[in-house]
């Protein structure tokens, strides 16, 4: 048997980005204040 010394590295943690950017960040605010719509469009054919 082998020990992996108190780690377990077979665990899953999942998360957001919602739970990673904090409530008062500028990006959220960012995206509050402007219209990001047309920006598919202009990238659709990078896609």
């Amino acid at each position: 048997m082998m020990r992996n010394g108190g780690r377990n590295r077979d665990q899953i943690e999942f998360t957001s980005l919602e739970e990673l950017v904090p409530e008062d960040h500028l990006v959220r605010k960012l995206e509050n204040a402007i219209d990001w719509s047309f920006i598919y469009e202009l990238v659709e054919d990078s896609y």
